[in-house]
Formats: structure tokens, C-alpha cells, sequence
């Protein structure tokens, strides 16, 4: 039953929409995806003045576009995807003045019912949701004035129309329902032993309640939904099915709710005597205790330990401070550190990019201090990239059940555990509380040659801090709480419901890149 606003944009005619042109790029099942409209018209406007790339990180995404190989690339990953331009979807054109914007459903903000079939199911599956409410306001509240339903400021049917008794579901509160179609075809009977009584269903003033005495105001002719109870007993409120399902019973289809399936988020129990280590990994356990500073080196000789000085730059920005490279540095009299100048440039070493040293600096000293650096254009890592994850443990382990694609293999779990605790000078509020909310976490990997390589690359990311870090959650909103740092982890064992699960046949490898550009490679292993 969540209504949502819906609304329609004008374009110029000799933007990229006006043009008939989309833009659009392959995900992993081969198939398109189109981009946002205004990404779309970003992307037409740099083709059309013939540049050779296009970064979108002004937009909020952190992807290079590269028109002359029709790629898009992921600047922390450095994964690339094809891309393509459509011609052939044109929009029809607006011709005079542009209309006046409209909310829906229409007539709402006038306070005066529109009398089309789509709004008057709305509405009435509005009148019946506002009744259910009333009717448990009563419940709770038996000494409180009844009053009756209205929508807009006024009344929602004219005086007269049927008022038939609202028909209760029999889910529970809370629970979720899926909508789906019962296998008839447009305009084909349902079985009246499947649904029992529902030759009076879409005669208004015959329904009959099932525990709810609240009564909703329907106008004549709007159909109350053929839909199935949970277990079969009889129909549900309309308001439990949901727009999917009012539509569907508007165009003629049969409607069947069930309860959506639950991910598998753990295995079946398993003995301590099953649980074995995994093969060619030492140990079980990895512990992490608090960042300890190290006092050997100097920011600026961290910096100039990985640039090669530059006499004459090129007339370009400096991506940090935005300033031409050929003048001085934007950061000049904020930082004055020693034998820095503000017009000395560098170039990295191992991708080359140039910046002004001073804004290097600057950029060592907002970040972990830990002796590496990290280029703001490639994300290429220079030394060893450290963390700030908190304190906590990591165990590993062998069960003998499988995977969902990996049937001939075992699975290896992962459990992670943090406590709450207190935040230090690496994190954004240093001395404040932080919370662990989900520990302890267990994730999968398949016990296999790729699966037992991540596990390893996973535990130097653990040792050097990199899983986790304290920040805000995007699923909960909460801030100064412990968070994952863009290493995907499965956390759901037998099932793929909520993309956290198997089968995934591109997992490892995805894994393997977010896990390069945290700088932990095969090289890694090796030394």
C-alpha cells in the first residue's frame, strides 16, 4: 500500500533526451543498463565537444569515462565496462508553453476525488488503510471520539455510496507479502473453490469482516481484490496487497499473496569436532589492538621519499588544490613546513601523476599518517596502506556444508568480532564512543584454490586495519559506528536474496580488485 510520487521532466530538444540519445553500460549478465538522464546529458555534451574522457566524480560517482575505447572505468578498482550511445529512443516533443506541474492522485490537492478507474482504487484503498487505523485507534483508545474517514479536507465518496465492512487479513504485523499472479490469463474466472465466496467479492454492500468491525467508504463498481488468504481460509484487505496487486486485480488478474522466502543467513549447526582449519592457511585467529604511531619518519620525508622532483610542469591543474601546476601551490600560507617551496612540483613514481608538493603534504597530514601514500587521480598506492579499524578478532575456520554454486567444496567461515569502545586519533571524532552493532559478523568464501587465496589476502587486510573503519551507516544512518570499508564480504550463506549471498560466479574476482586497490595483491603473499 506505499504510495510514492510520480513525475515527468522536459528537456531541450537539443539535449542528449531531445535527441532520442541514451547512454548506457554493460553490467555482469551481459546485458544494458541505461544511465541516469542528467549522467546521460553530462556524457552526450563531452562527446559532442570531442573530449577524450570524462570524469563523473563532479556527479558523485568515481568512474572515468574513455570515449575512444567506449569504456567506463572504476578509479578504485581500476575494473572496466563497455559502454555504448543509443540512437532510437526519442521522447515525443512538447510543443508551446511547458504544463503546469501535477500530483497524483489527480485532483488530490484540490481536495476533489478524480473519477478515473486508477484513482478511485487508489482512494479506496486509502479510505480502507485510514479505517484499519481508526479502528485500532478505538482499541486502544475506547473513550476517544469516533470520527469518520476523511481524504483531502473533505469527504471521499459522495453521500449514498455502499459502505461495505472492511474484509481483515491474516498476516501479522511486520510481516513482508509478496504479490504474484495466480496463473490465470486476462479475464479467465478464478476457481470458486480456490477462493471461497468470491462471487460477492466486487459486489459492493456484500463483503462480509472478518474481526475488524471499522467500515471504509467504497464508490460502486471498484472492485475489492480476489486475492487468497495466508493459509487459504479466505480474501485479504486490500490495503495488504499492495498497488501490484491492486492493479493487477484492475486489469482482470487473479491475485495470490505469499510471504516472501528469508535468506539463509548461517548453515546448519555444526559440532566443534566438524570445524577444522583451512588447508595451507596458518592458525585460526588474528588479533588487532590499538594504531601504534610510528615516530621515523617525518610527513615531508614521506612525500619526498616517493616523487621525483619536476623543473619544468606542464601547464595543467593540480587536482588537489585545483591551481595551475606552473603557479604556486593553493595550500601557501596554510602549511609553511621546511625546505618545501609552494611552486615545487613532483611527480609520482609508479603512474606518474604531478602535483605540488605542498598539497601532497597537506593531503598526508588529513589522512592516516602511516607512512603511505595513495594518488588522488589513479588511486595508485605508494608503500604500505594502513587503517583505522578498531580493535577486535578475526577467526577462520573449515565446515563441512556447501555453498550455493559450489557444491564440490567446503565452505570457509570467517567470523568477525569487534567490541564497542572508544574512538582514537585516527578516527573522525577522537575520544567520543562508538558502537559495533551486528557482531559478530560470519561471512563465506568456497574452500577452494581462489577462495583460500582471498582468505589470505583478507587476513593482511585485517592486520593492517583495512575491513573495517568507523564512520556512518548507510543502511541505518547511525554515525560513530563500526562500518564496512569497501571490501564485500558474504554474509549470507545458503541463499542470494539479498545480494550478500552465493551463487555469484563473479564474487572472488570482484573481491580480488576491491582488494588491490586497498593495495593487498599476490605480491603481497609472496613477501
Amino acid at each position: 500500500g506505499t504510495m510514492r510520487p510520480v513525475r515527468r521532466n522536459f528537456y531541450d530538444p537539443s539535449s542528449a533526451p531531445g535527441k532520442g540519445i541514451v547512454w548506457e553500460w554493460e553490467n555482469d549478465n551481459n546485458s544494458w543498463t541505461p544511465y541516469d538522464m542528467d549522467i546521460c546529458i553530462t556524457i552526450q555534451n563531452a562527446y559532442e565537444k570531442q573530449h577524450p574522457w570524462l570524469d563523473l566524480s563532479s556527479l558523485g560517482f568515481c568512474y572515468l569515462i574513455y570515449f575512444s575505447s567506449m569504456s567506463q572505468m572504476n578509479r578504485q578498482t581500476q575494473r572496466k565496462r563497455r559502454l555504448r550511445r543509443r540512437m532510437d529512443l526519442a521522447y515525443p516533443l512538447t510543443m508551446g508553453s511547458i504544463p503546469k506541474s501535477q500530483s497524483w492522485p489527480v485532483g488530490s490537492s484540490t481536495g476533489t476525488p478524480c473519477s478515473c478507474p486508477q484513482c478511485l482504487l487508489v482512494n479506496s484503498t486509502r479510505a480502507a488503510s485510514n479505517a484499519i487505523l481508526a479502528s485500532q485507534r478505538r482499541k486502544l483508545y475506547p473513550g476517544a471520539v469516533r470520527q469518520s474517514s476523511t481524504f483531502a479536507g473533505g469527504a471521499l465518496w459522495p453521500a449514498g455510496t455502499a459502505t461495505p465492512a472492511v474484509v481483515a487479513g491474516g498476516a501479522a504485523k511486520g510481516e513482508g507479502l509478496r504479490v504474484a499472479g495466480a496463473g490465470f490469463g486476462p479475464g479467465q474466472g478464478v476457481p470458486s473453490a480456490a477462493l471461497p465466496g468470491l462471487n460477492n467479492l466486487n459486489r459492493p454492500g456484500t463483503q462480509r469482516g472478518a474481526g475488524l468491525g471499522a467500515r471504509a467508504a467504497v464508490p460502486p463498481g471498484v472492485p475489492a481484490l480476489p486475492v487468497k488468504n495466508l493459509n487459504g481460509t479466505g480474501p485479504v484487505h486490500p490495503a495488504l496487497a499492495g498497488m501490484t496487486g491492486i492493479l493487477m486485480c484492475a486489469a482482470g488478474l487473479p491475485v495470490c499473496l505469499t510471504r516472501a522466502p528469508k535468506p539463509i543467513l548461517h548453515p546448519p549447526p555444526v559440532s566443534k569436532s566438524d570445524i577444522k582449519p583451512v588447508p595451507g592457511v596458518n592458525g585460526i585467529c588474528r588479533k588487532t589492538k590499538k594504531k601504534q604511531l610510528k615516530k621515523s619518519k617525518t610527513p615531508e620525508d614521506v612525500v619526498r621519499r616517493y616523487i621525483q622532483k619536476v623543473k619544468n610542469p606542464p601547464d595543467e591543474d593540480c587536482t588537489i588544490c585545483m591551481e595551475r601546476l606552473v603557479t604556486s601551490s593553493g595550500y601557501e600560507g596554510v602549511l609553511s613546513p621546511k625546505g618545501i617551496k609552494p611552486e615545487l612540483v613532483g611527480k609520482l613514481g609508479k603512474c606518474g601523476h604531478m602535483y605540488h608538493l605542498l598539497c601532497l603534504l597537506a593531503m598526508y597530514n588529513n589522512g592516516n599518517k602511516d607512512g603511505s601514500l595513495q594518488c588522488p587521480t589513479c588511486k595508485a598506492i605508494y608503500g604500505e596502506k594502513t587503517g583505522t579499524q578498531p580493535p577486535g578478532k578475526m577467526e577462520f575456520h573449515l565446515i563441512p556444508h556447501s555453498l550455493p554454486g559450489y557444491t564440490d567444496s567446503k565452505t570457509i567461515r570467517i567470523v568477525y568480532d569487534i567490541p564497542t569502545g572508544i574512538q582514537g586519533p585516527e578516527h573522525p571524532n577522537p575520544g567520543k564512543k562508538f558502537t559495533a552493532r551486528g557482531f559478530p559478523r560470519h561471512c563465506y568464501l568456497p574452500d577452494n584454490e581462489k577462495g583460500r587465496k582471498v582468505l589470505k589476502l583478507l587476513i593482511v587486510a585485517w592486520d593492517r586495519r583495512l575491513i573495517f573503519t568507523i564512520g556512518t551507516s548507510n543502511t541505518a544512518g547511525e554515525s560513530d559506528t563500526v562500518v564496512w570499508n569497501e571490501i564485500h564480504h558474504k554474509t549470507e550463506f545458503g541463499s542470494n536474496l539479498t545480494g550478500h549471498g552465493y551463487p555469484d560466479p563473479n564474487y572472488l574476482d570482484n573481491v580480488l580488485a576491491e582488494l588491490l586497490a586497498q593495495g593487498v595483491s599476490e605480491a603481497t603473499l609472496k613477501d
